[in-house]
Formats: C-alpha cells, sequence, structure tokens
C-alpha cells in the first residue's frame, strides 16, 4: 500500500508515518501543495493523508489534482478545524473516503488508512 501523507506539522507527520509504516505501508511525507503535486508526478499512491488546513497552497487543490492524475487514489482529510464539519466534503471531493480530527490516535488513523487502502 503506498501512503502519502500531506501535513505541514513535521512532527505529525512523522507520527502518523511511523503508525502507517506498522501495516507495511510506503509511505511518503509532503509539507505543502508543491511537494504534494510533485510526488503525485511521479505516479499513484492508494491512499492520501491530507490536513485539510495547509500552511503552503491548497488542500483542495491537492485533491484536486490527485482526482485528475490518479481517480482512484483515496482521500483521508484530517483537520483540526470545523471546516466541512457537516460532511459537505464528501460532495465536493468525490475521492474522499474519511474526514477526521487532527487529534485522532494514530493508531486509529492508521487503521482506516489501512482499510482504505485495500478496498476498493
Amino acid at each position: 500500500m503506498r501512503v502519502l501523507i500531506v501535513e505541514s506539522d513535521p512532527n505529525l507527520g512523522w507520527l502518523w508515518k511511523r503508525h502507517l509504516e506498522r501495516f507495511a505501508a510506503d509511505v511518503r511525507l509532503a509539507d505543502g501543495q508543491a511537494a504534494a503535486v510533485s510526488f503525485l508526478d511521479l505516479g499513484p499512491v492508494d491512499v492520501i493523508v491530507l490536513d485539510l488546513v495547509l500552511s503552503e497552497g491548497s488542500a483542495l487543490a491537492v485533491a484536486d489534482y490527485a482526482r485528475y492524475r490518479h481517480p482512484t487514489s483515496r482521500i483521508v482529510f484530517v483537520t483540526n478545524t470545523s471546516f466541512f464539519s457537516d460532511g459537505s466534503i464528501f460532495r465536493h471531493i468525490p475521492n474522499a473516503c474519511a474526514f477526521l480530527p487532527s487529534a485522532t490516535p494514530p493508531e486509529d488513523l492508521a487503521a482506516v488508512v489501512e482499510h482504505y487502502g485495500t478496498t476498493g
């Protein structure tokens, strides 16, 4: 399973990465839109863990690009805000499969990613 984590906080990104690697995932980190798009240019991923609020660029632009380049890639959105808390993210981003708080325990996030990365 190939996973791309797009997270501006390097400590949080590495925490999630370590937990996902326990599921034998090949995990890459990107700190913003430009790095995420560059990685997606190299090939598809099964799941993208995407923070809704990035310090560089737009998460929605990353999601749109992923949908265009790799339509089967699933996106697990994480956020520490109330944006899209009404579930409307699933109407705007067709490949969104989950929407979780950033404070979700990393082992739970890893289980969600593993589920969506192996089904579908």
